[in-house]
């Protein structure tokens, strides 16, 4: 018996639950809904901040409170949409630790997100700093110092600069 109980109550409260998301839904106008909609499939395809989606979802032409609903509602963990912009960079082009957190807060992340998606993305510094030697090296020429100070300008340590520097060869 205590079994059967125990399964009508969870079914309640399964039953109370979505109830309650259904109200959530229809108390959102046609505008928020739609934003919120073009907010899910903006995320299911990119990473975004909060306020960058926010600016995508205007610039699509909802309104402010339209966005702001759709940013706040989408349950989008900002931190791992931080993570996600984080290693999607990383994949094309190579950064310092520092360089990346400030595009990630140029891209509208929290100093807080753009730490955690730079803490978490497994970046080895050092080879960071071998990719983008080679990177500078490939477009321009440069004296060894030119190239540490260089490095060290985009953010990485003068220890990440000189291995970078050795070991693209100089």
């Amino acid at each position: 018996m205590d079994g059967q109980e125990d399964f009508d109550t969870s079914q309640a409260a399964n039953e109370d639950e979505a109830v309650q998301e259904e109200a959530a839904d229809t108390s959102a106008t046609m505008g928020e809904q739609n934003a919120l909609n073009a907010a899910d499939s903006y995320l299911a395809f990119t990473a975004f901040s909060y306020s960058g989606l926010i600016d995508q979802l205007e610039y699509e032409g909802y309104s402010a409170e339209e966005a702001a609903y759709a940013a706040d509602n989408c349950g989008a963990d900002w931190n791992e949409q931080a993570l996600a912009k984080a290693l999607d960079y990383l994949s094309f082009t190579a950064f310092s630790y520092s360089g990346l957190i400030d595009q990630l807060e140029y891209e509208g992340f929290t100093a807080e997100e753009a730490a955690y998606g730079a803490d978490n993305c497994g970046a080895d510094w050092n080879e960071q700093a071998a990719v983008k030697a080679q990177e500078y090296l490939d477009y321009s020429s440069f004296s060894r110092s030119e190239l540490v100070n260089q490095l060290e300008y985009e953010g990485f340590t003068s220890e990440q600069a000189e291995y970078g520097v050795s070991a693209v060869g100089y």
